[in-house]
């Protein structure tokens, strides 16, 4: 649904990334597609091109999910990257040695673009569906994974460190645009990176319908234009290890939602502040990043506001297992479950009343399809009045 009283507001383009997810799918979003594997290229980058399946595969074997229990991730159209791209910087990416720059991958310069496209930006495009889909997800149940995205280097005309679409950006924009009551957010960007563009230089941001707030911790801020835009920028020193970094963690995070109430937290969950990581420049224990992602998620779920995390930036072979074990963390500490948690959430207010009445109506419609009707996000007890009468 369009958000009206806006100056530019227009109908939002027909989109395949806003679905019914069944209620048996855990609100963990990934496709196969989302890693890069072509005659060995991928392996000219550091950064760990199949990460993504990975993860996953860790997770099925630790019993938590299935391929039937999983959300499969859906490409993003170009009409869908035109929410937030310019038509230009698109056009740009079918030329090879464009992405060969953004990639810093040298010898995808001389591979025919019709290649590039289907090897390496089809999985980066289906990241970005992934990361807009996990989105909704967060706004129905109350919290969702992308198990890849995270391209926080991009901005509309621009790309660069690997990030060929500025899938945050375009996440909180579909929310912004076509769910009802969404107008704020705040970016918990925990890469090791200060992202160059993704949020920080698209206009739609400073429009004063809609509130983004961000909170980066990196370990050096390299553009300071961008840096300007931030709310809270929390500079660590080369080396700084678990102590330090988990005490400014928590106390920038609680004081950031402290300040401000978002709709919906986006949690850059980068892995690339890990002890070892050569470009990363941090020296965080594996249960170090594991604690950080609890603290985060404990914050959101303790002010009942809904979380998007996407994993972003993590360039050594043993991020997947770390990633997956932060994971299993949450859900051992039930800060993630299966059940929809949407009424956790500040959506709807549930009285125990309206939950008796609900369960001895009925009724040909279900719960499901009167709750997630689009755009309105309608209280359980407004759906029994509706079905009442």
């Amino acid at each position: 649904m369009s958000r009206k009283g806006s100056k530019d507001e227009r109908r939002p383009h027909r989109t395949d990334l806003y679905i019914d997810v069944p209620e048996i799918c855990w609100p963990i979003v990934y496709s196969p597609d989302y890693n890069i594997t072509f005659l060995g290229l991928e392996k000219l980058h550091p950064f760990d091109a199949g990460k993504w399946g990975k993860v996953v595969n860790f997770l099925k074997e630790e019993k938590l999910i299935t391929d039937d229990t999983i959300v499969e991730a859906r490409e993003a159209t170009e009409e869908d990257l035109l929410v937030v791209h310019t038509r230009r910087y698109l056009n740009k990416l079918k030329w090879s040695f464009v992405v060969a720059t953004i990639t810093e991958i040298p010898p995808v310069f001389f591979l025919p673009n019709f290649l590039v496209q289907r090897k390496v930006l089809r999985p980066l495009r289906t990241q970005t569906g992934g990361t807009i889909m996990a989105g909704k997800l967060a706004i129905d149940r109350g919290w969702a994974i992308n198990v890849g995205g995270g391209f926080h280097h991009c901005s509309s005309d621009k790309g660069g460190g690997f990030c060929a679409y500025a899938d945050i950006t375009l996440a909180i924009k579909f929310l912004f645009e076509r769910v009802d009551g969404v107008s704020s957010a705040t970016i918990i960007d925990l890469d090791a990176h200060q992202g160059g563009g993704s949020w920080y230089r698209n206009r739609f941001l400073h429009n004063s319908n809609f509130i983004v707030t961000w909170l980066v911790f990196c370990e050096l801020f390299s553009d300071q234009q961008a840096k300007t835009s931030i709310k809270r920028k929390v500079e660590l020193d080369w080396g700084t290890e678990d102590e330090e970094y988990l005490q400014k963690v928590e106390q920038h995070v609680e004081g950031a939602l402290n300040e401000i109430t978002p709709d919906i937290i986006v949690y850059n969950a980068g892995t690339d502040v890990l002890d070892g990581d050569r470009l990363g420049g941090l020296a965080i224990s594996p249960q170090g990043i594991v604690k950080r992602d609890e603290a985060v998620f404990r914050a959101a779920r303790l002010r009942k506001i809904p979380i998007l995390m996407v994993t972003s930036g993590g360039y050594q072979k043993r991020t997947a297992r770390i990633i997956a074990d932060s994971i299993l963390n949450l859900h051992n500490l039930g800060l993630i479950d299966q059940e929809t948690v949407a009424q956790e959430s500040g959506n709807s207010k549930v009285s125990p009343l309206s939950m008796l009445i609900l369960s001895n109506i009925t009724t040909k419609f279900t719960f499901k399809k009167i709750y997630r009707i689009e755009g309105y996000r309608k209280t359980i007890s407004n759906c029994v009045h509706l079905v009442a009468d």
